[in-house]
């Protein structure tokens, strides 16, 4: 195999200067794991049980989901939204940020961080409401002590995860709007009309005049049709504006939260007229500013 002595030390010494460096570059990688706690431009914050870090995202960086023991999905980097668990690997750069190489979280973390985005966290009325449907259920109890059991029980777990998403996400309460512009769509389409592609445009060019933006889309539905069509119309809506504001308006995945999917929530007219009907199946789009950059 080696002609000489000598050839074969100074394969083995080339070889172990290569696992030297190797080693060494293994040893520089970093691993944090926690909640992000906002996203401001290519940025997000994730908090961890020792504090918050900075990490850098970029067009390199890995988003994972596993999908059993060995395979890996492989998502945009607009699912990295705020209430969602990560783990993060890279390596700090001279800022003291994570530069983030790959970043991996579950799929049940993703569809709870999804529904506190869509607006699920009950406001004052809906908590009023849910009172009053509590009351309800404990008339209900004396008559049906067994199923009123399961019932209470299926209440605590509802409030427990309420107060739950409440410290995880506080409705974008840390973000000032600076721009928004609603996009509406024909019964039953998905199709981003040419007539609404001029101010999509005009908003991705006020976003970039804005220090570390990030935009915001959420699609939703009328409520005619099934709740679950009405669902994947929303999420469908939401997607092409997304894609469209990438390929054509020029703005990176790392400035985008993750479609909302909001179906028929938040409706904005009345389903009982055609008008109000075509005003709700509509996507909303909106420039937001970390408070913190914004010093406010």
């Amino acid at each position: 195999m080696f002609r000489s002595i000598s050839e074969a030390v100074r394969f083995f010494l080339v070889l172990a200067l290569a696992i030297t460096v190797f080693a060494g570059i293994a040893s520089a990688q970093e691993q944090i794991q926690g909640v992000i706690d906002g996203r401001s431009g290519p940025t997000m914050t994730v908090k961890t049980d020792s504090g918050e870090v900075t990490v850098v995202l970029s067009d390199s960086t890995q988003v994972t989901e596993p999908e059993g023991v060995f395979r890996k999905k492989h998502l945009a980097l607009t699912a990295l939204i705020p209430g969602l668990q990560v783990k993060v690997k890279g390596s700090y750069n001279a800022q003291n940020q994570l530069a983030a190489d790959s970043v991996e979280f579950k799929g049940s973390s993703l569809q709870t961080a999804q529904d506190i985005q869509a607006g699920l966290t009950p406001t004052d009325q809906q908590l009023q409401a849910e009172q009053q449907k509590t009351a309800a259920q404990e008339q209900q109890i004396q008559a049906e002590q067994q199923a009123s059991a399961a019932n209470a029980a299926k209440i605590a777990a509802n409030k427990a995860a309420i107060l739950e998403a409440n410290k995880r996400f506080g409705e974008l309460g840390q973000y000032n709007i600076l721009g928004e512009t609603t996009i509406l769509f024909a019964n039953g389409s998905t199709k981003v009309e040419s007539q609404y592609k001029q101010q999509l445009q005009k908003l991705a060019q006020q976003a970039k005049g804005v220090n570390a933006y990030v935009l915001l889309v959420q699609g939703y539905a009328s409520k005619v049709g099934s709740a679950a069509l009405n669902q994947k119309l929303s999420a469908e809506r939401a997607e092409n504006v997304t894609t469209f504001l990438e390929q054509d308006c020029q703005i990176p995945l790392t400035n985008m939260l993750a479609p909302g999917a909001m179906g028929t929530s938040k409706q904005v007219a009345p389903d009982n007229t055609a008008e109000g009907q075509a005003d709700n199946r509509r996507v909303v789009v909106k420039i937001l500013q970390n408070k913190g950059v914004a010093g406010t």
